[in-house]
Order: structure tokens, then sequence, then C-alpha cells
């Protein structure tokens, strides 16, 4: 099987070194245990998905940390938090760096251990399924932000990606780009575990229902998130679905992209939208079982938005930097014309608003960035280069202010 190389890598090798404790949190499959056994293979590693493990961790944390040495990795370690303290005693009594690599799927649990007992001793990093840039093999690691120096630097290593739907259709799993793996068993292997060891730990209720309910959220991937729809679908109460998208998101399965919020922006809708941080998993869910099929569909556009919005995520975390207060979306009527007005994507960076649009089309138009205008209305703001993120195959400008960009430029 071969390993591909993780563009994360450097930047962790780095804090490890300066770190006392380093998480890696992200979902199953996205190569967390597979990314330090490459990169750290010097330290011993186990994993709480074993019950003796955690049953000896919990009763008899000595003996477990006899067995299990420093530097030490410890995979899903959220499902026995009790050891977080005894992590806490070990690095408070010694100076070493990089004792500990912890990872987890349960993103937001995993966070609430951690801040309660390391908090100031660990350093977090989020991994993500492969990213186009991993995929190809590009070398470039700066998070996507559409200055002129982003840009410059960026076109040094620009490849055209002549196969973006079967990625798209494919989805970003390494196991998928390791070996031969038949698409639908790894989708169908991949729920069935993802509801057997995530789920039925933080719900009750029956499989087939919570399915339902996953399908219809990827249904929904691109969309203003509606939990009394969805309730109304699956036949449960909204506050049941809003529980289980908490659950969806801090397993990593789904992004809340929230509305950007300014004192001006009164007429702004405050609800946040949903994406799939896996287009094919969205698409098995869905049952777009081929790239052509999905390319021709009337969800290609909102399946090519949540493709475009994960890639820009995995920029941020890939660099080893924290995207949530700095990508945003925008959705209301606080222009002078009729009917509502949208900017897909936010992009905040040194005071300036870079508004950028995701658009399935080869033939971008200057009315795409239409709604850019409503940022000019927010006090100590400026608004930076508007972009049309599309499948134009090359740079292009449409005003001073307002670039057509292709999407290998993320």
């Amino acid at each position: 099987m071969a390993y591909i190389q993780r563009a994360i890598s450097k930047t962790l090798k780095n804090r490890v070194k300066t770190s006392k404790c380093t998480l890696i949190e992200g979902a199953r499959q996205v190569g967390k245990s597979t990314l330090v056994k490459h990169e750290f293979p010097e330290y011993n590693r186990t994993n709480f998905d074993d019950r003796l493990t955690r049953l000896q961790a919990k009763e008899e944390p000595k003996l477990f940390f006899l067995n299990n040495p420093c530097p030490l990795f410890i995979d899903e370690v959220q499902k026995e938090e009790s050891i977080l303290e005894e992590i806490k005693q070990k690095v408070d009594e010694s100076d070493e760096r990089g004792q500990f690599i912890l990872s987890g799927s349960h993103k937001l649990e995993l966070m609430k251990g951690v801040s309660e007992s390391l908090a100031g001793r660990v350093s977090v990093y989020e991994l993500s399924g492969l990213s186009l840039r991993e995929i190809y093999h590009i070398g470039f690691n700066k998070h996507f932000v559409p200055t002129d120096e982003y840009i410059r630097e960026r076109e040094r290593e620009v490849i055209t990606y002549e196969n973006i739907w079967d990625i798209i259709h494919k989805g970003s799993y390494p196991e998928l780009y390791d070996i031969e793996r038949d698409w639908q068993e790894f989708y169908s292997s991949y729920v069935s575990t993802y509801l057997e060891r995530d789920i039925n730990e933080l719900i009750s209720t029956d499989s087939i229902t919570f399915t339902k309910f996953l399908t219809a959220a990827a249904a929904r991937t691109g969309e203003m998130l509606n939990y009394a729809n969805i309730a109304g679908e699956i036949g449960v109460s909204e506050p049941t679905i809003k529980n289980w998208i908490s659950i969806l998101e801090r397993t990593g399965i789904v992004y809340l992209l929230q509305p950007y919020s300014a004192s001006v922006l009164n007429r702004a809708i405050k609800t946040p939208k949903i994406y799939f941080r896996d287009t094919g998993l969205a698409c098995f869910l869905t049952r777009w079982l081929t790239a052509d099929a999905l390319k021709n569909s009337a969800v290609a556009g909102s399946m090519f938005e949540t493709f475009i919005v994960s890639e820009i995520l995995k920029s941020y975390s890939n660099e080893g930097k924290d995207y949530r207060f700095n990508i945003f979306y925008y959705r209301g009527k606080d222009r002078r014309v009729s009917g509502e007005n949208e900017i897909d994507l936010i992009i905040e960076e040194d005071g300036i608003l870079y508004p950028v649009e995701i658009k399935m089309s080869g033939n971008p138009k200057v009315g795409m960035g239409a709604s850019n205008q409503v940022l000019d209305k927010i006090p100590n703001k400026k608004r930076g280069m508007g972009i049309i993120l599309c499948l134009i195959d090359k740079k292009t400008y449409l005003r001073e202010n307002l670039m057509a960009l292709p999407v290998y430029y993320i």
C-alpha cells in the first residue's frame, strides 16, 4: 500500500518538537494513524478502540504507561478521557517535548476533555481527507486567500485537473487512492463502521432511521440548514435533528458554515449552511453511483460547491491554521435590489473581506459578482478582490476588482 505524503506533515513535525502534547483530530479513515506511523515511527502506539486497552488505562493507568512508554501515540483517545488527567500529570512533571501524540474522531467531545485536562499543554491539528494538492503531489501549502501574492506563488505550481468530476465523485479518503477498492463497497463499509463504532455511543435510535437521516442531510449539502424540514422528512422531532446534526459535526462528517455577522447587515439571514466534508460519501448516500451521472444531475452545482468549500478548508488546516473565524457566507436583502443576494464565501484576512463565488461554469459573467457591493457597507473593513472560482481554463479579469479563477488555484 503506497503512502501519500500529507501536506500537514512538516508543520506537524515542527509543532511536535516544541509541544509537550499534540492532538490530531479528524473523521475516521482520513489517515490519522497512518500519518503518525509514517512520520513518527519512533513512537510507541496504542489504540483505544480496543476495550481491554481502555480498561487498563482507566483502572490501572500506571500499569498502562509501563506497557506503553513515552514517546507514545494514543489513537481514538476520546474513548477513555480519564487518561487525559494522567497525561496532564506526566507532562507537568517533565520539561521534555513531544511526549504524547493523541488522535480522535469526536471533535467537540474530544476538545471538551482536552480543554478541561490539558489546557495550555496541547497543540491541536485537524486532518481531513486528501486534498487535490495531495492527490496531485503539489508541494505548495498555503491557505487559499485571493491576494496578488497568493495567486503569484500558486501559479508556480499550477497544473490542470482534467478529471475533477471523477475526484468529486470518488471522495477524499486515502484508502480509495492507496489501493484498487470498490467505491460502493468502501462507502457501504464506512457507513456501517461509522454507525457501529461512533453513533451507537451517542444516540438512542435504530440504524435504519439514522441512515435515513444521513441521506437526508447529504441531499441538502450546500444548502441552508433547515432542521424542521429534515425532521418532517425523517419523522422525528426537531430537537432530535439538532442533536444528530451536532453529532455529524463533531465526528467530522459535516461542516456548518456560519453567516457573516455585522451590525450593518440587519437584513442578513442568520442560518448556517451545511456541507459534507467528503463529496464521495455524500454521493454514496444520495445514490449518485457514477461521476457522469453526478456531473449531469440536478445536484451537480451543490456538490461542486461542497467540494470547493472542503478544499478551501483543507488549505487552512493543512497549514495548521484555524479557519473558523476567517470563512463565512452571506445571504440577505441589504442591497436595494429585488430578491435576496448571496455571496458563497467571504474570506476575511487582515481586515480585508474577499468575496468568493463558486460556479460550475466555464463561462463566468460579471453579474456573478453583483452582490459583492454589500461588503462596502461594513465599517472598518475593506473589500478585496472578488473571485469567481469556476471551470474556466485560465485566470481572467472580468473587472478591475473581479477575477475568474480556475479551481486548480486553490
